[in-house]
This record gives structure tokens, sequence and C-alpha cells, in this order.
């Protein structure tokens, strides 16, 4: 069963959790448990829609993150002699 299916369940990954508040893990393992869920087959079909829409804003969510941290990363700037010297942002070429 999805954690935080059942009424009356407090579980960070509850279903009527704003995604907005949930950490990035948070979102990622109320996704995994609501694919693991519909994976089974034993939902109700109405129920089953449900979750599928949660499960999108979820993924939708998780993107959003990891594009925003790959927005950060920077890579570090080697010398001719292999000792780093600095850094550029991910994106830029060279």
């Amino acid at each position: 069963m999805l954690v935080g299916m059942d009424e009356g369940t407090s579980s960070p990954a509850a279903a009527g959790q704003d995604i907005a508040g949930m950490s990035f893990e948070q979102s990622l393992a109320a996704l995994e448990a609501i694919v693991q869920q519909l994976e089974r087959g034993d939902v109700p079909l109405d129920q089953s829609i449900s979750l599928y829409e949660r499960g999108e804003a979820l993924r939708a969510a998780c993107q959003q993150r990891l594009d925003a941290a790959q927005a950060r990363i920077e890579r570090i700037v080697t010398a001719a002699d292999g000792r780093a010297t600095g850094t550029r942002p991910f994106d830029t070429e060279g």
C-alpha cells in the first residue's frame, strides 16, 4: 500500500501534502511508492487516475529541482599540470 494514502496518516509522502513543501528526496520516495502501487495493478480505476496525476506532479517537481541543481553545478577548470585553478559555470563551453 502507498504510504500516506490512508486517511489519518501524516507521512511526508502523504497524498495530501503540498508538493512544493516536500524535499527532493520526499518527492522521489512518494513518486516511487506511486509507481510501485500502479505497477501492482490492484488499485481501482478512479484511484489509479488520481495516483497517476499526483505522480506526474511529483515527477515535474523532481525534474524542476534537478534542472535547478544542474544550473548551479560548476566544472573544475584545470591547469596544464592537472591542478585545479578555479571553476566556471557548467553550461559554458571550453
